[in-house]
């Protein structure tokens, strides 16, 4: 079981580095050439580029390592060495790849397949539990302190540095930059879960107060319990009802299946949440007067 235990561990930090990989190459085969600044150190990094012939591997790894260290003081466990990793090798392969041009400068097609490339390059390193760290940090740090949602938070963050592109290059190269930005955030979709970003889960158990524990502590989120008949045991058992963001999704079915693999668990794809924690600010700890099938 340990052994086991270490190489899923070893398969993981392999993930981040391969994914890590397709993220430095996204970024030298499309997104540079095509002068795209979607969003992230990636586009900051674009953007000195362009106005000071900054080496972009270097100005990635000096935003990089300082937010990581803040993240690493005020989130504290949010942070591990997985994230530092992915916040490392990102810059690595940039600077291992920039000789790498395969001469395309249309926008439209650097803004496609650079997201397609970007986007399952950040899904295999979230799926292997890392993060390549950058304004992913800052939108953290946005969604701890103003309770916003951490996709709304990134999006703020992003759409900083795609409206500063509008004005370092064009208009138009911006707009094709936010195209970069939602083709990257499907794909991310798709590797991680295949399906939308918001998920109902659902979970058929007989250890409610284990699950409960679960998603209370671990994900910081709400949960409704209804009482359930198993149709082929007549046996009682609790349905728990939890809506999740994708992060949280794949972070729950990671915790569940090592915790609590007998559980039956449903993810579902969720439309459009109105309530705390989604379409409203969220909750935390004391603030909350009574309890609600969502924070």
């Amino acid at each position: 079981m340990k052994r086991k235990s270490q190489l899923m561990r070893v398969w993981e930090y392999v993930q981040i580095m391969f994914g890590a990989t397709l993220v430095g190459l996204s970024y030298n085969m499309f997104l540079l050439p095509s002068k795209l600044a979607a969003g992230g150190v990636s586009g900051i990094s674009t953007l000195l580029f362009e106005v000071f012939r900054w080496n972009p591997a270097l100005v990635q790894i000096s935003i990089n390592l300082p937010l990581f260290i803040i993240g690493l003081l005020i989130l504290g466990k949010d942070f591990s060495a997985k994230t530092l990793v992915g916040t490392v090798f990102v810059p690595f392969s940039i600077w291992l790849t920039q000789g790498m041009d395969l001469h395309i400068k249309e926008p439209m097609l650097g803004a496609i397949y650079g997201g397609i490339v970007l986007g399952v390059g950040l899904g295999i390193v979230y799926r292997g539990g890392g993060s390549t760290g950058g304004t992913a940090m800052i939108a953290q740090l946005l969604k701890k302190y103003t309770g916003l949602s951490s996709g709304f938070s990134q999006l703020l963050v992003d759409g900083i540095v795609v409206t500063a592109s509008a004005f370092i290059f064009n208009l138009e190269l911006a707009l094709f930059a936010m195209i970069s930005i939602y083709v990257t955030s499907k794909v991310i979709d798709f590797v991680q879960l295949q399906t939308s970003p918001t998920k109902l889960v659902l979970i058929i158990t007989e250890k409610e107060e284990m699950i409960q524990r679960i998603i209370r502590e671990e994900i910081d989120r709400g949960l409704t319990k209804v009482k359930s008949l198993g149709g082929y045991t007549n046996k009682e058992r609790t349905m728990i009802l939890c809506v999740v963001e994708q992060s949280e999704a794949v972070y729950l079915k990671k915790v569940l299946q090592e915790q609590e693999p007998t559980s039956f668990v449903i993810f579902l794809n969720a439309s459009e949440i109105l309530g705390r924690g989604f379409s409203k600010e969220k909750l935390f700890g004391g603030d909350i007067d009574a309890e609600s099938p969502q924070k």
